[in-house]
């Protein structure tokens, strides 16, 4: 093969490769650019093409005390889970990273358990159970604010374990170590210098929690209480018997949230590090 056709099939694999590339990430996107495009149709009835544009949508959307407090128990739930996860995932991940100890792949594996097993399962998983404690505690966990509570901390605490562990394993213990070698005792050496080296894995671990909560249906459809719905339940109750813009609105609200999450998650912390 001569120098030529051997640049020539170089470039022809590097096009295709970004031509692939570009696909798929249309084919991605696409979805979410339709949906807020379709947000500010003024068709009464979802349709293309649309007959002009408007933002009474989102105003409508607002307006419905069905999406206002869905959005609201989300967003707590969204911070409930964010504060829980940071709290027994942080010192769960230091042990993980920093310690070996009989168990600890299977504490591990149990910890991860919940991004592995779909959610439906889950969500069926966690119901029974609830009702099983019920059944022998008599303490109401399945249609509480405090069941649904446990439920979307489990959620976002394999996201937090992952997250700072992956953090963790890039810090270099001997920062630590002179730490301690000048008269800083174990605790001091973890507020004063591993912490402050493991932030972005903290920062996208709380990120991550709080958008895997805010998006979650599942688990949330067998936990929810009468008279109150998360956000993804009162989208898909309301397409159930609509077809306007206003679930578009809706849609792309929950979109530039999760987005700007996300943004402030790869800005602390390349998440392709995780992965």
């Amino acid at each position: 093969m001569n120098e030529s056709s051997r640049l020539w099939k170089d470039m022809l694999g590097r096009t295709l490769y970004r031509v692939v590339a570009l696909a798929t990430l249309a084919f991605v996107l696409a979805p979410l650019v339709v949906v807020v495009w379709a947000s500010f149709f003024s068709n009464k009835i979802l349709s293309f093409p649309p007959q002009g544009y408007t933002i009474d949508w989102f105003i409508r959307a607002w307006q419905q005390d069905v999406f206002r407090q869905g959005f609201l128990l989300s967003l707590q739930l969204g911070v409930m889970a964010t504060l829980w996860s940071l709290l027994l995932g942080v010192p769960a991940a230091l042990a993980l990273a920093r310690y070996s100890f009989p168990g600890r792949e299977a504490i591990n594996a149990i910890l991860m358990a919940p991004m592995m097993v779909p959610g439906i399962v889950a969500g069926a998983a966690v119901y029974i159970f609830f009702i099983e404690v019920e059944i022998r505690t008599e303490i109401p966990l399945v249609g509480s604010l405090p069941g649904l509570s446990i439920a979307h901390i489990l959620i976002g605490l394999p996201w937090t374990v992952r997250l700072v562990t992956a953090s963790m394993v890039g810090v270099d213990r001997q920062i630590e170590e002179a730490a301690l070698s000048l008269g800083a005792n174990p605790l001091v050496t973890f507020f004063k210098v591993t912490l402050p080296l493991v932030r972005p894995g903290i920062v996208a671990g709380a990120m991550f929690s709080f958008i895997v909560s805010f998006i979650d249906l599942e688990k949330s459809l067998f936990l929810v209480g009468p008279g109150r719905v998360t956000l993804p339940i009162a989208i898909v109750n309301y397409l159930e018997w609509n077809l306007d813009s206003t679930i578009a609105a809706v849609a792309t609200m929950q979109i530039l949230v999760i987005a700007a999450a996300l943004l402030v998650s790869d800005r602390y912390f390349k998440l392709s590090r995780s992965f």
